[in-house]
């Protein structure tokens, strides 16, 4: 009941994903209605109800266009789970100013890398110039695509690919 669900506007644009369990409340409501099954029956007394991977609303919603949070796991995932000093894969990688905080550098997605603890202990509080390193990637925004947000969902879901990859 904890599978995710792919919830589609009425115009079949992806806004969210949802467990199971709300997917079926939302269906049986009669808000939402099946666009898939692709997981079988969920079994009950009296029914045997579908199990669905996507689900459509009944009623457009206006939301705001979806905005990818800054979080570290975001800033991981935007620099591919790599150092962007040295570009080894890592499992302790950091966060790093590239322009210092206390030299007026903003927590943004401009100026936030992935970084390992050693090149992130090397680097310091100082400047790129004055430790003579240098970026594999200049960092940048994440695009706020449905294929970008949800994208990482399709492995597992390879059926919400055409309703993401739309988008």
């Amino acid at each position: 009941m904890q599978a995710p669900v792919l919830v589609l506007n009425a115009n079949f644009e992806p806004i969210n994903i949802c467990n199971t369990r709300r997917a079926i409340g939302l269906i049986l409501s009669g808000k939402a209605a099946m666009v898939m099954n692709g997981r079988g029956y969920v079994r009950t007394v009296s029914q045997a109800i579908p199990r669905p991977s996507v689900i459509r609303l009944e009623y457009m919603v206006r939301r705001p266009r979806l905005q990818v949070k800054m979080t570290r796991r975001e800033v991981f995932r935007r620099d591919g789970y790599r150092c962007q000093y040295c570009g080894r894969r890592t499992t302790d990688l950091t966060l790093d100013h590239v322009l210092p905080k206390r030299l007026e550098g903003e927590h943004t997605w401009t100026n936030v890398v992935a970084a390992c603890s050693a090149c992130n202990h090397r680097k310091g509080g100082r400047k790129l110039e004055e430790v003579r390193m240098r970026l594999l990637h200049p960092p940048k925004e994440p695009p706020s695509s449905a294929a970008y947000i949800f994208g990482r969902h399709l492995d597992e879901n390879d059926e919400w690919e055409q309703f993401i990859n739309g988008w």
